[in-house]
C-alpha cells in the first residue's frame, strides 16, 4: 500500500496564513505538517502580524526558520538575527524569541527530541 503524499503550495497557503492572522485577535495564525503520524519531525507554518511575537521559549530540539514573506527579528540572548523573505536560519539551541517586524509568514523545521 502506498503511502499518501501532500503537496503544498506554500504561496496560497502563505496568502491564507495571512489572511487569518489578520482576523485573529492574538495576530497570528498557524498550519502544521507532519512528515509521519506520531513521527518526530514536523514542520509549523507560521503568521504574524507586525509587532506581534512569539515570546522567548526553549527549541523543542532541531530546528530551522525559513522565512516566506515579511521580516521577522529572531533574539537568543545578546544576540540578533533580522530574517527576511528567502531567508534561512539554524535556530540557536537555546531560549530565544520571534517578533515581525512587518506582516511575515515562515516555515519552522522542527525534529522533536533531537537535543
Amino acid at each position: 500500500m502506498a503511502e499518501e503524499t501532500t503537496i503544498v503550495d506554500l504561496s496560497a497557503a502563505t496568502d491564507e496564513l495571512l489572511a487569518s492572522a489578520a482576523d485573529s485577535r492574538a495576530g497570528r495564525a498557524t498550519r502544521v505538517f507532519r512528515a509521519a503520524p506520531g513521527g518526530q519531525l514536523s514542520q509549523v507554518m507560521m503568521a504574524l502580524m507586525a509587532g506581534r511575537d512569539l515570546s522567548e521559549h526553549d527549541n523543542p530540539g532541531e530546528a530551522m526558520l525559513h522565512v516566506l514573506r515579511g521580516r521577522v527579528r529572531m533574539t537568543a540572548g545578546a544576540d540578533s538575527w533580522e530574517l527576511g523573505a528567502g531567508t534561512h536560519m539554524v535556530i540557536p539551541q537555546h531560549r530565544h524569541s520571534v517578533v515581525a517586524l512587518e506582516d511575515a509568514a515562515f516555515l519552522l523545521t522542527v525534529v522533536r527530541g533531537s537535543r
